[in-house]
């Protein structure tokens, strides 16, 4: 939905356009492309920046960065949930919070080396580089918050694509609280 939103921002449709290869499942994109089919491929990373060292494709422009703040991750528990486990709730946001700053806070070098057993066939230098690109991109969360501006453009994306059945206000699905208590202490 995202590279749709992307490609219909800069005037191309993507279903008029071109022709759009919707029908490779997700785990299967990277290979697929590597063995020719099509001319473009949405990946995440870390294979898009491990084909472009291997020689098999280039990063031409992150989706990330040309569709605004999009809450690609987020935490979601029954309302039942939330009231009868509220301890367990602000411990899981304080400890999310306090590895949003931690990244912030800290150089690419230094996350890649933490996270680099998450990528065991990965170099750790080629870890840095992507660590850095979503840094200088501001694609890291720096705060547990959902906010209204990012859950529109959420919603506008998903409406673009056809598949929002009807617009939510913020404040029916999205609580806050607990992320501004977190962020308080």
């Amino acid at each position: 939905m995202v590279g749709e939103f992307v490609l219909k921002k800069h005037g191309i449709d993507p279903h008029k356009d071109l022709n759009l290869i919707q029908n490779i499942d997700f785990a299967n994109l990277a290979n697929a492309f590597a063995s020719g089919t099509g001319d473009f491929v949405q990946l995440f990373e870390p294979t898009a920046s491990v084909f472009e060292q291997q020689g098999k494709g280039y990063i031409v422009a992150s989706f990330g960065t040309e569709s605004g703040h999009v809450p690609y991750t987020t935490f979601m528990a029954k309302q039942s949930f939330m009231k009868n486990n509220q301890e367990t709730i602000e411990k899981f946001t304080r400890a999310l919070y306090k590895a949003q700053q931690w990244v912030a806070t800290h150089s690419a070098a230094e996350i890649a080396k933490v996270i680099q057993p998450y990528f065991k066939d990965t170099d750790v230098k080629l870890i840095e580089t992507v660590v850095d690109r979503y840094k200088q991109q501001g694609s890291y969360a720096t705060n547990p918050i959902l906010d209204e501006k990012e859950w529109e453009n959420l919603q506008n994306i998903m409406k673009e694509a056809g598949e929002l059945p009807k617009h939510i206000d913020h404040d029916i699905l999205v609580n806050t609280s607990f992320a501004k208590k977190a962020m308080a202490k």
